[in-house]
């Protein structure tokens, strides 16, 4: 059976309303809808790479050939997990984490992104909140860092809530202009001091190497 040969299959993160876990195909398509439909405002502008910019169909393809890609490149040194978050049994968005050697340094930076219409309803904090229980709890990280840029007051305010403090800025340029990005970092013991809701992993065990957690 595939999951025999790639375990990740199994994983799967719980927290009170969501489901985190690699989807099928059919639900891969019914993610890539999503995007499709909308991930903000027309005139905002938050990813360095400006996928959300492209015609619905291409942005369909587009979040499709990244779950396929990063899974096809994937090595124990280098790796980037999509796990798409499911409301209710549906899918309504990604939290990704990425690490370069993560069994040496325990360290990895997170995005993420939601379907315009399932904004507002505190999902993604919960998306977040949920991976990094995985990544604290069960991976043994040691911190996690993020970037927004700097106008991005939304995404900036959930990681402010859940406890990370600034690492300073990254300047960099977009559509031929420079924009600021603020890094945050959470280190493992303000993780512990934070007030969080329950989250719950199951299919972890068998994934180790694949993170390259030698003593798992």
């Amino acid at each position: 059976m595939l999951i025999d040969h790639w375990p990740l299959k199994a994983l799967r993160v719980r927290s009170p309303r969501l489901e985190l876990r690699l989807p099928s195909e059919d639900e891969l398509a019914e993610l890539a809808d999503v995007a499709a439909r909308g991930v903000h405002e027309p005139t905002a502008k938050p990813f360095l790479t400006p996928w959300t910019d492209l015609p619905p169909a291409e942005r369909a393809r587009h979040v499709i050939q990244m779950h396929w890609s990063r899974l096809g490149r994937w090595t124990p040194q280098n790796w980037a997990l999509e796990l798409v978050a499911f409301f209710d049994g549906r899918p309504v968005g990604v939290q990704d984490m990425r690490a370069v050697d993560f069994g040496i340094r325990q360290e990895f930076i997170s995005g993420s992104w939601i379907g315009l219409d399932h904004q507002g309803r505190g999902l993604g904090t919960e998306m977040r909140v949920a991976m990094l229980h995985l990544a604290f709890a069960e991976m043994g990280a040691v911190s996690a860092t993020s970037m927004s840029f700097t106008d991005n007051f939304s995404s900036i305010s959930v990681s402010r809530k859940l406890g990370y403090r600034p690492d300073g800025i990254t300047r960099d340029v977009l559509h031929g202009e420079v924009v600021e990005s603020q890094r945050f970092r959470l280190s493992r013991e303000d993780w512990h001091l934070s007030e969080r809701p329950p989250v719950t992993v199951s299919g972890f065990k068998g994934c180790e190497e694949l993170f390259g957690i030698v003593d798992g």
